[in-house]
């Protein structure tokens, strides 16, 4: 078996680049979505102030655990473990990722 150098740099480094615009777009979007559902939280109990909704705080509080429990023990999507078993391609990508997710 012949191995190039020259191609495992190229997939490592464009796994990089992919990784690092990936990793910087998901923490900014992480930030936006963040901001609108804490908008919509302070709506809520505004609205609910004034007397025009009512809002079942308990099972919004169980929505929201719900979804974090959810996330916490899924296992990752098959496309996502055929993306990193490759890895030239996954070692740039992952290392990518947190570089652009910790500056974004």
């Amino acid at each position: 078996m012949n191995i190039d150098p020259q191609q495992l740099g190229i997939e490592f480094g464009s796994g990089g680049i992919i990784g690092v615009i990936i990793g910087f777009t998901a923490k900014k979007m992480a930030k936006v979505i963040a901001v609108i559902i804490g908008m919509e939280l302070v709506l809520f109990r505004l609205l609910e102030s004034r007397g025009i909704i009512q809002v079942n705080w308990v099972g919004i509080e169980g929505y929201f655990s719900g979804i974090g429990e959810m996330a916490t023990t899924s296992t990752p999507p098959t496309w996502m473990v055929s993306l990193l078993s490759t890895l030239p391609i996954g070692a740039g990508f992952i290392g990518g990722f947190f570089l652009g997710f910790k500056k974004g």
